[in-house]
Order: C-alpha cells, then structure tokens, then sequence
C-alpha cells in the first residue's frame, strides 16, 4: 500500500531537519501530512480490496484540502493588508508653551475660518442631482498632545470629523480625517493664497484624495473633494460644498472689537480670572483658557509688548 508522507510535528528531531526546514517553509505541506494521515484512517480502510478507487478518492481528498488551504491563507493575506493599509494619522508632538505658540503662529491664517457654516453640497456644479445641505464648525483644540482646528460636519456626506494641524519639522500642514463612512485619512499640504490644499498616501485601493479648501471672502468658502488612482496625475470630482458664514463673524485679525487672548482673533466668548473679564474666540479657546490661565496672559501680554515695541 501506498505509505503517506506524515510528519509528526511533536517527534521532529535534529535528524528531521530537512522535513522541518520544508515544512516551515511551505506551511501547507502540513495540511497535506495531516489530510493523508485521516484519509488513511478514516476511509482507505473501507476501500482496500478496491486500490483504484483507493487512489481516486485520495487524490481528491487532497485537492480539496489544498483548495480550502489556499483560500484561508488568501484570506489572512488580505486581512493583513486592510489593517496595513491603514494610515496613520499624524503622531502627536510633547505640547509645550513654546511649541503650542510655533503652531498657533503657523496656524494663525485658519483664524478667518473659526465659527459656523451653512453648507450647500452638490456631486455635479450646476446639478441639483445628489445635492444636500450640512454644516460645518471651526474650533480651536488645545490638548491631547495636539495643537490645532478641528473641523466638525453635522450631515455631510464626506468629512465627518477632522484635525487641522501644523507638522513644524516638515513645514506643512495636516489633517486627520474621519469620513462619514467610517474611513480614516491623513493628509499633508500648503496654504497658498487663502487656498489650502491637502493631498492623501494612496489607501489600499491606491486611491490618492484631495481636500481643498478656499476661502472667497469673510463670508464665502468653498470645500472641494477630489480623487485620482496613484498611477494617474488627473483628479476627478467626487463633491464640493459651498458655505456660508452662520451669524457673526468670529475669529479674524485687524477686528475692532474686544481680542481673543489666546488666538488673537475676534473675541465673542467672556472669561474671567481673578476678577478681571477677558475674551475667547471659540469653546477651544474657552477650555485652554480655563486649562492654564496664567499661561495664557503670559503668552497674551508677551505679544502686546511685542507688538508695540514694533509699532514705536
């Protein structure tokens, strides 16, 4: 009778080296040891006076071993490369006072963008088809290891969430992205002419995204969403939203009214600290505020100094 190739894996020794070397290189000779040794167990002893058939059903009991074999190991590959495919979002920086005032300088023209939108969104411009309405709010973020913007949309159908940052060592700007399916994005780019533009890594489809954000004046922005495959250089619309300010403008520079302390920009919420009122632009600044305020007016009357030593 045929005799199986079946390696017991608890009675390898150093003369089964070679066996072992196979076995570890080719894991699936494993399932072809195991499956010989049940087929000869279970069912070659009710066939033995019929080798022919014997042998035909060995041959596709192995088969389908290996086919289930193979689509397991298929199937843990493309697993692994989901998780892999994952990106990262940018690592957080040790927050210090230093480090906090370099990012909010560099951060300083996303000033203008602090406050409420009304969002009309449209797939197609010009085209009602697929159109809908969201809104989006800037705040500031001061914790967490993050200095940034962070941008919110209620019923959107792209950017759920997002991190507006600074990366000092690159020069670049940064955002962290949750979408409203779920997916996570990072993505790195300029501020050039009010325009910031944010380009992704392609993802596991090898899809690159683009986010474009352009401010048309104290009340008008738009948010343009594009995509192109990584062997292309043309980006395809996938959806813009136009805004519109909510209610009074908030944080900008040169205002005439009272000025956040911690941004600089139009201050609209009131603080106080040892019974003197003070002024924030958002809910961002409010928590640094009431996280360090001493801190704060350090910082504040630091840049008041500055600025008229300048002016003399």
């Amino acid at each position: 009778m045929f005799e199986p190739f079946f390696v017991d894996p608890v009675k390898l020794t150093r003369q089964n080296t070679r066996i072992d070397n196979r076995l570890a290189t080719y894991p699936w000779l494993w399932m072809l040891s195991y499956s010989d040794a049940f087929f000869e167990i279970r069912v070659s002893q009710k066939f033995r006076s019929n080798r022919a058939m014997t042998m035909q059903m060995k041959t596709v009991f192995r088969v389908a071993t290996l086919a289930t074999t193979v689509s397991a190991g298929m199937f843990v590959a493309l697993q692994a490369q989901e998780k892999t495919a994952e990106p990262k979002p940018t690592a957080p920086q040790k927050t210090t006072r230093e480090s906090r005032a370099a990012v909010q300088q560099a951060l300083a023209p996303l000033n203008s963008l602090i406050g409420g939108w009304r969002g009309s969104g449209q797939v197609r411009r010009g085209s009602t088809r697929g159109a809908w309405r969201e809104t989006g709010t800037f705040v500031w973020k001061f914790g967490g290891g993050k200095v940034g913007v962070e941008y919110h949309v209620k019923d959107g159908k792209h950017i759920g969430t997002g991190l507006l940052s600074w990366d000092s060592a690159k020069k670049e700007f940064t955002m962290d992205a949750v979408f409203d399916d779920g997916s996570k994005r990072a993505y790195r780019g300029k501020l050039e002419k009010k325009v910031l533009t944010l380009i992704s890594e392609p993802d596991k489809d090898e899809i690159v995204s683009r986010v474009t954000l352009r401010q048309l004046n104290e009340k008008r922005m738009l948010v343009l969403y594009e995509k192109r495959r990584s062997n292309q250089s043309f980006y395809a619309r996938v959806g813009e939203v136009g805004y519109t300010r909510e209610g009074t403008r908030l944080a900008s520079s040169g205002n005439s009214g009272p000025e956040c302390v911690v941004t600089g920009g139009a201050g609209t919420i009131k603080v106080s600290y040892e019974g003197k009122t003070y002024y924030v632009c958002c809910t961002g600044c409010r928590d640094a505020f009431n996280d360090d305020p001493v801190g704060i007016l350090a910082d504040y009357r630091a840049k008041l100094a500055e600025k008229r030593s300048k002016s003399n």
